[in-house]
C-alpha cells in the first residue's frame, strides 16, 4: 500500500512496485486524477482516502491487507504549510498516527520524513552524528511524524523504517518547488525570470533515484535487530540555485537574466541542506544513479506538470 500513490515519487515508485507485488495506490487526490490513475491496463489498485479520517484509513488497511505500507502522504510545500499550519499538522502528524494505529502486528511500515529535520549546517548531515533542529513548520511535522514511528515501531510490532527524503526533481513534479517555477517561466521565453534567495545549497535527487531508493527500503530488511532503521534519501551533492540556473544555461543552451523577486524569499530559508548518503547504501543496497545535468534535461523536455500546478507557478 502507498499512500500519496498518486503524488510526485509516489507515481515512481508503483511503477516499480507493480511488477514485484500486489499494489493499493491510497491518495485524496487534492489536485485532481492524473490520467495514469486512470488507465485500464493499470496493474494497480486505487482507494480515494483522506488520512486525516481515521476510521476510513483503518478500514481501507484492513480491506487490503497490507504487509508493507509506504507512507508518502502529506502536505509537502513550505508555503503551504506556513500558511495553513493547522492542515498541515493534521495531514503530516496525525494522518500518520491514522496509517500506524491501523497496521496489524508484523507490517513493514516506511516512512517518508524530510531532510527538514535537521539543524541547517554546512556539513553533510548524517543520520546518528547531525543534530535535529527544523527551521520551519513542515520540519517540525515531519520530526513530530518520526517520533510516532519510532513509538509504534517498539510498542505495536510494526517494523518501520524512517526515509529522511532531500530536495527531489525531474519530470511530474505536483508542487511549486524550485524548478518547475524555473522551468514554467522559461518555457514562456522570457529575457529574464523572477526568482527568491539563490545562495541556498541544497541535495537535489532525481525522482528516479527517489521512488528506486523508496522501493529498496520497501522491500529490505533493517539491519540485524533494528526495529526502526532511520536513512538519508539524497544525492550526496549540494547545489545552490545559482549552480542549477547556470547548469540549465550551459546544458540547455538558454539565455536569461534573473531579477530577485522579495515575494518569494521565505522570511526563513536554510542555508545548507545536503545528505551523507553511506547508510542507506550499507543497510538497503541503494545508490543515485542520474546526474543532475541529466534531471535537467529531462524535466526541460517534459516537464509533465499537472494542470493544476500549471496555474499555481504562474
Amino acid at each position: 500500500m502507498v499512500t500519496g500513490g498518486a503524488g510526485f515519487v509516489g507515481r515512481e515508485l508503483v511503477r516499480i512496485l507493480s511488477t514485484k507485488a500486489d499494489v493499493l495506490v491510497a491518495d485524496l487526490l487534492r489536485y485532481g486524477a492524473p490520467d495514469w490513475l486512470t488507465r485500464d491496463d493499470a496493474n494497480f489498485s486505487f482507494s480515494r482516502v483522506d488520512i486525516r479520517d481515521a476510521a476510513a484509513t483503518r478500514a481501507l488497511i484492513e480491506d487490503f491487507q497490507p504487509d508493507v505500507i509506504v507512507h508518502l502522504a502529506a502536505i509537502h510545500y513550505i508555503p503551504e504549510c506556513d500558511a495553513d499550519p493547522a492542515n498541515a499538522v493534521t495531514t503530516n502528524v496525525t494522518g500518520t498516527v491514522n496509517v500506524l494505529a491501523g497496521c496489524p502486528s508484523g507490517v513493514r511500515f516506511v516512512f517518508a520524513s524530510s531532510g527538514a529535520v535537521y539543524e541547517p549546517d554546512e556539513a553533510p548531515h548524517r543520520e546518528f552524528e547531525s543534530a535535529l533542529n527544523p527551521a520551519d513548520i513542515y520540519g517540525i511535522t515531519k520530526l513530530h511524524g518520526e517520533h510516532y514511528v519510532r513509538a509504534f515501531a517498539a510498542d505495536r510490532g510494526v517494523t518501520a523504517s524512517i526515509v529522511r527524503l532531500f530536495n527531489v526533481i525531474g519530470p511530474g513534479e505536483t508542487n511549486p518547488h524550485l524548478l518547475p517555477a524555473i522551468v514554467a517561466q522559461l518555457r514562456e521565453g522570457p529575457s529574464s525570470i523572477n526568482l527568491g534567495n539563490t545562495w541556498p545549497k541544497r541535495d537535489y535527487i532525481d525522482v528516479l533515484d527517489a521512488a528506486n531508493g523508496f522501493a529498496a527500503v520497501a522491500l529490505g530488511r533493517n539491519s540485524e535487530g533494528v526495529d526502526c532503521e532511520t536513512v538519508n534519501l539524497g544525492s550526496g551533492q549540494q547545489y545552490s540555485v545559482d549552480d542549477i540556473l547556470t547548469r540549465m544555461r550551459s546544458v540547455l543552451g538558454l539565455h536569461f537574466e534573473v531579477r530577485q523577486d522579495p515575494a518569494r524569499m521565505r522570511a526563513v530559508d536554510r542555508p545548507f541542506l545536503g545528505a551523507d548518503i553511506s547508510h542507506i547504501g550499507e543497510v538497503f543496497g541503494w545508490q543515485p544513479m542520474h546526474e543532475l545535468d541529466e534531471t535537467l534535461k529531462r524535466t526541460w523536455a517534459n516537464p509533465e506538470f499537472l494542470p493544476d500546478l500549471q496555474g499555481r507557478l504562474t
